[in-house]
């Protein structure tokens, strides 16, 4: 904001919002001019004037216009006390005025909330916070002008007091005189048991109160008012710290509180306050507070913080192995985590029924505690006692276990029953009904029937719909930078497709020699896979170091041929390293090309 002082009255103005005038108001008053402003403001006396008592108006007198003060011989009082005081001066003020119609030799008239005691509040508090700041600067009463002195450095300029301290200060001297003390207060906010002795002009930059005291609302007339909350996650603390910020004052928030606040103020409409929340959840991701942010920010509309969440989630749920974690994850978030194709595997769909079983049971035993390792047998126990009290009626359609069934129904079953042990234990548990698994089994038969008897080749395009629901997910662990090769379990149509790394590079080769894990490997000189792989390293709280995603794209292999996929020689990674792939290996029934 640009400040002047009046060539008539000498008077320090904020340029284009008030001007002094010789014939209206008392000497020395401010009045509102641009547009939509009245004449006629009754006489307030300018907060400079009181800084240069006994002074001739002609002596401070400035003959520049609006830019004038970089060369006004007054400007070092003004940088030391008077700016910060005009801010503040003119921010009650503006507000007030928002509030008020005045007209030329005529009083406001009567309204709720913006009549003499708004104003003579608004002063006293303005009044309180310059007396603080004048003596924690000076160390007492502000001084009468007399000769500026400068002192100067080697180069002859003049030494200037950082403008961050003095705002600092201000700032200060404004939260424990008017915050913390509560002097000038001219409403009352009573919540949570507690009594605050606020101000209107303040509050009024929180949205919630800005609506409360400029609408026809009952509390807008009210001294006392008293909040209700609608959130069980506010508590004392988070109203205290919101109110604060209100005055100006920067705001700690520990990661234990960040939901509390951000609760208060999503409920008082603070942005600023919002967003630091949000930069702090963003710093502070990791597998104590992914759940909990993810909900928080899906509650108070922070999409970008539960995207963050979301990703996170995909990337350690069955990487972190904690129980902790499993246990945390709603049916909801489950649903939608189960369902997305860039969900990491490790290894096969497979590990993926098994994680689901341990979170079924989790959900069902919320109070099991015990070692990681014991988790799997106690769910298995649990499970076969429940399939016999149950007369073997899968668990997936008792009382108990339909609210499961939206998540295990973005389970990709065909590429579970195309391997025999993990068919068995399919069987073995009966969670799930007899009547999902019978389709499979015949789709998957019919497939290898398409690719053993005819002379489809694999898909022609790669849709992006495809692999949605479609896709084969799989992925493996590079623990160190050495060679390895590896396999993933499966029959895979008669494809024997082994993963090599070696120098920084993953090579895809089809193997012809008949040591395949599956029923027998396709004698078809060339064979097409469709397939997507993202390479993801991760440091200790669980966020991405790296990640490399290639493009949806077709692979023709021959026998025995190879084909480089990815090159890591350039990039910066660290290990270990999760390589994850989507394979579509056919198309589904009625999508074949001609």
């Amino acid at each position: 904001m640009q400040t002047v002082f009046s060539k008539a009255q000498g008077k320090f103005t904020p340029a284009g919002l008030y001007q002094s005038s010789v014939c209206e108001g008392s000497p020395g008053a401010i009045t509102p001019v641009g547009k939509g402003a009245q004449s006629g403001l009754p006489g307030v006396p300018c907060p400079f004037l009181a800084l240069f008592p006994g002074v001739a108006r002609s002596d401070i007198n400035c003959t520049q216009k609006h830019s004038g003060l970089r060369s006004c011989p007054w400007k070092p009082h003004v940088e030391r006390g008077a700016s910060s005081a005009l801010l503040r001066y003119t921010r009650a003020m503006g507000a007030l005025s928002s509030r008020m119609w005045w007209r030329r030799g005529a009083r406001a008239p009567e309204q709720p909330g913006a009549g003499g005691e708004q104003l003579e509040a608004a002063e006293a508090a303005m009044a309180v916070a310059d007396d603080v700041e004048e003596e924690r600067e000076d160390g007492g009463p502000a001084p009468r002008p007399g000769p500026v002195k400068r002192k100067t450095d080697s180069g002859g300029s003049p030494e200037k007091q950082p403008h961050q301290k003095r705002s600092k200060a201000c700032s200060d001297s404004v939260y424990e005189a008017l915050f913390l003390r509560g002097e000038g207060s001219d409403v009352q906010i009573c919540a949570l048991g507690e009594v605050w002795n606020l101000h209107r002009v303040y509050l009024r930059r929180s949205g919630y109160f800005a609506s409360m005291f400029s609408g026809a609302w009952r509390e807008a007339t009210m001294n006392t008012i008293e909040l209700h909350m609608p959130d069980e996650n506010i508590d004392l603390e988070a109203l205290h710290e919101a109110f604060g910020s209100l005055y100006e004052y920067s705001v700690f928030i520990p990661p234990s509180r960040v939901i509390p606040v951000l609760a208060t103020a999503s409920m008082l409409q603070l942005d600023a306050l919002i967003q630091q929340c949000g930069e702090i959840m963003k710093e502070t991701l990791s597998v104590d507070t992914a759940c909990s942010y993810y909900y928080s920010a899906e509650s108070y509309g922070l999409p970008n913080i539960r995207a963050m969440c979301f990703q996170w989630l995909l990337d350690n749920l069955m990487t972190h192995h904690s129980e902790e974690l499993v246990r945390e994850v709603s049916l909801y978030i489950m649903q939608e985590l189960i369902a997305s194709s860039e969900l990491i595997v490790m290894e096969v769909e497979m590990d993926v029924y098994t994680m689901l079983k341990k979170w079924m049971y989790l959900q069902l035993q919320p109070k099991w505690r015990g070692p990681r390792r014991a988790l799997l047998s106690d769910a298995n126990l649990w499970f076969a006692r429940a399939k016999m009290e149950s007369e073997g009626t899968p668990f997936l359609e008792t009382e108990q276990g339909r609210a499961f069934v939206p998540v295990f129904q973005h389970l990709r079953l065909a590429y579970i029953v195309c391997d025999l042990p993990s068919a068995r234990i399919l069987d073995q548990d009966a969670l799930i009904p007899a009547t999902w698994l019978t389709p499979v089994y015949k789709e998957q038969w019919l497939a290898l029937l398409r690719a053993e008897q005819t002379r489809e080749l694999g898909p022609t395009d790669a849709h992006v719909s495809s692999f949605q629901g479609n896709s084969m997910r799989c992925g493996h662990q590079l623990h160190r930078e050495e060679p390895c090769n590896w396999r993933w379990a499966g029959f895979n149509f008669g494809w024997d497709l082994v993963v090599c790394y070696a120098n920084r590079r993953i090579i895809f080769r089809r193997s012809a020699m008949n040591n395949s894990q599956g029923l027998g490997v396709s004698f078809l000189w060339q064979r097409k896979i469709a397939f997507r792989m993202f390479l993801v390293s991760l440091d200790r709280t669980g966020r991405a170091m790296f990640r490399k995603v290639t493009e949806y794209q077709i692979l023709s292999l021959g026998k025995d041929e190879e084909l480089e996929v990815v090159n890591l020689e350039n990039q910066d990674v660290v290990f270990p390293i999760y390589v994850a792939c989507n394979f579509l290996y056919l198309p589904r029934e009625g999508r074949c090309p001609d």
